[in-house]
Parts: structure tokens; C-alpha cells; sequence
């Protein structure tokens, strides 16, 4: 039998800058957990590391973290074998100098990586693994390579850790919920994790009004500010809400990723924003509704319309992201109509547990990166 080439021990210079606290960051993070739990040695160059004070507390073996500052500061650290830059963020010329003349000195290939957003576009396909020749510059001569996460075999696929199937496997709903300080009597478990969504009052509506009692666990941050203002103002709301009937709402505290994996996995339907806590939600195989982030001239409208199309997402599905997201189309809707109902849920269920079992079958980002440093190291 013909074993898969050996992958290197490559030491990685990831850099990364903040615009969403919780995105970019969380993604970088991820990264730098995954390839170090592969025997990878990792430097995550970061403008505002604030956040993995609480997202990730105990840090991890293989990963050191050094601020990315301006005017730039190597530490006195020559640079790694494979540089990435993630979300179009642009490298110091400085490290970059560094860098080429390593590569020139070493006789090595460059391993230059440009991380791309994830997208469900027909283009991610089209584009991944591209190279862009560097015209000018300290790095004139040397090639990045665009890389694509997304969420078909012919792109950069998506974050999954190794273990993360044997992880769920032994999660134990009612034991963490526990942990949380959250007291759970069987209702229905709905996370949300979101800016300020135009179907917010919708959501809460719905919840509210329905037959089955719900437990909504608000996330830290935007989230609870904005539940809290409209529960404030929505005197219609009051009625309902955290006195013993339809609906109560649990205000949590800022979760490390781990402990957010676990929310997903224990909630029965997900509301989640941005990029990292959509993938983390579809592993879940839980029932998700997407706030996307919104981009210049409603990019962000093919982007989502292009993801549903993926998922498969049943015409109630599509019609529940159009009013989350306050999408052209919602307008046909009937504002009293409630945001989903428990036969959606089913139907949402089945959409997204497809789409999971589709993705194990597909190879995981960290994977796919080894397998390409292995390709052109």
C-alpha cells in the first residue's frame, strides 16, 4: 500500500487584524489550535489579542502569541517557513525583506499564503489555490497562493478539528447546562448570537407566542444589549417573559470557544453571526439561522442567497434569513406571521444535518493547508 507523503514540521507566521473582535480572531485562533494539535509550530502576530483573554484562557502548546504593532516589531523573530495572511490583511514590508531573503539564502520555495474569507460563491471554486505573483516590493519575485475555506470538495473546505466528532460524542447536555448555572426542566434551548438583526423582535415574538416554552441563552456583548433594549420596550413582550411562562431569556457570560461549541451543541435551534460560529453551528447539526456580516453594495445578499442554495435550505429556511437579516423579499411576508414554526424545525433539522453529513466527507482546512505545504514545500 502506498503511504501519503510525510507532511513537514513547518513553523507558520499567521497575521491577523481585528475588525470584529470575535471573528477574525476567533478564526485565527482556530487555525492555530489546529495546526499545532498536528505537530505544527505557530507565531499568531495579532493588533488586539483582548479577546483570547476570554476565548481561549489557557492558551495552547505550539502557539505563541506577539502583538502586531505599528510602527511593526519583529521581537527579534526571523520569519517562519509559511507566511499567512488572513482576511486581506497586508504584512510589514520589514518581515517581509526578512522573509525573501531567507527564502533566497535557504534556496527554498516561498510558502506564502493568502487566507480568503469563507463564501459559498461560485468563485471560491474558481480562484482557490491561485497563485499571485508579487510585482513589487521586498517581495518582488516570490508568490502568494490564494486560499479559499468553503463548502465543497473543490475548495479550502472548513475548520474541523480531529477530534471534534469523539468530542460531541461525549457531551453531556445536562451536565453543562448545569455548569452554566442554567437550570433546564426539558423546554426548548435556542442560542443567539447576533448584532442588532432586523427579525430580532420577530424572534422574540415568536418564542413568546408559541405553545412549547423556550429558554433563550443570550451570548455576552451586542446580543444581550440588544434583547435587553427591546424587552425594556416592547411593554407586548413583558407579559411573557422570564415569569414563569412561554419564554425566558438567560443572560450568559463571555464563553471561551470550547464553551461556545458546547452552547451549540446543547441548544435545540442556533442564531449565529458572522463566519467562525456558522461553521462551529453546522457542525453542530442543529437547526442555525445566519446573520451575515453586511458588506458594500449587498454583497452580503448573494453571499447568503448562495450559501442557502448549499445548505438546500427549505423555502422556510430561506424566507426565516430574508426577515433575520432584513433582506429584499421579507416584504411578502406577514409581519404577525410567527419567524418559524415546530414543523420548520423539523424540516430545518433534516436541511442541515444533510449538509453536515456532506462536509465530514469533505477534507477540513488544517488538513488541506498540510497538504499543500507538503505539495510545494
Amino acid at each position: 500500500m502506498k503511504l501519503p507523503p510525510a507532511q513537514p514540521k513547518l513553523h507558520w507566521d499567521i497575521f491577523c487584524r481585528v475588525i470584529d473582535n470575535f471573528g477574525d480572531i476567533g478564526v485565527c485562533w482556530r487555525l492555530c489550535v489546529d495546526l499545532a494539535q498536528r505537530g505544527q509550530t505557530v507565531r499568531l502576530w495579532v493588533d488586539d489579542a483582548s479577546a483570547l483573554a476570554w476565548m481561549a484562557p489557557d492558551g495552547t502548546p505550539g502557539v505563541t502569541v506577539l502583538p502586531w504593532t505599528s510602527p511593526f516589531t519583529q521581537h527579534g523573530q526571523t520569519p517562519g517557513d509559511v507566511l499567512v495572511e488572513a482576511f486581506g490583511c497586508e504584512i510589514d514590508p520589514e518581515f517581509i525583506a526578512a522573509y525573501a531573503h531567507k527564502i533566497r539564502a535557504t534556496d527554498q520555495k516561498s510558502q506564502w499564503i493568502n487566507l480568503e474569507y469563507l463564501s459559498a460563491e461560485a468563485y471560491v471554486a474558481r480562484c482557490h489555490t491561485l497563485p499571485s505573483p508579487v510585482m513589487f516590493g521586498p517581495g518582488q519575485g516570490l508568490a502568494k497562493h490564494f486560499f479559499y475555506p468553503g463548502f465543497t470538495s473543490d475548495t479550502g473546505g472548513l475548520l474541523r478539528e480531529a477530534d471534534l466528532l469523539q468530542r460531541q460524542a461525549s457531551f453531556e447536555r445536562s451536565a453543562w447546562l448545569t455548569t452554566q448555572g442554567i437550570t433546564w426542566q426539558g423546554q426548548r434551548l435556542v442560542s443567539l448570537f447576533c448584532y442588532e438583526p432586523a427579525g430580532l423582535p420577530d424572534l422574540l415574538h415568536t418564542l413568546a407566542a408559541d405553545d412549547r416554552p423556550t429558554q433563550l441563552l443570550v451570548t455576552a456583548g451586542r446580543a444581550s444589549a440588544a434583547v435587553r433594549r427591546l424587552v425594556e420596550h416592547e411593554i407586548s413582550l413583558q407579559p411573557f417573559i422570564n415569569k414563569g411562562q412561554q419564554l425566558s431569556i438567560s443572560y450568559l457570560p463571555l464563553l471561551s470557544q470550547t464553551d461556545y461549541d458546547h452552547l451549540l451543541w446543547a441548544c435545540d435551534i442556533n442564531f449565529v453571526r458572522g463566519e467562525d460560529s456558522l461553521v462551529r453551528a453546522l457542525w453542530a447539526g442543529k437547526p442555525l439561522v445566519w446573520q451575515i456580516y453586511p458588506q458594500d453594495d449587498d454583497a452580503h445578499h448573494h453571499k447568503l442567497h448562495a450559501f442557502l442554495d448549499w445548505l438546500h435550505a427549505p423555502p422556510t429556511l430561506r424566507h426565516a434569513h430574508q426577515r433575520w437579516n432584513g433582506l429584499p423579499g421579507r416584504g411578502t411576508d406577514d409581519g404577525t406571521a410567527p419567524l418559524f414554526t415546530t414543523e420548520d424545525e423539523r424540516t430545518w433539522q433534516a436541511a442541515c444535518q444533510r449538509a453536515r453529513q456532506t462536509l465530514l466527507q469533505q477534507n477540513d482546512l488544517a488538513s488541506q493547508l498540510l497538504d499543500f505545504m507538503t505539495k510545494t514545500h
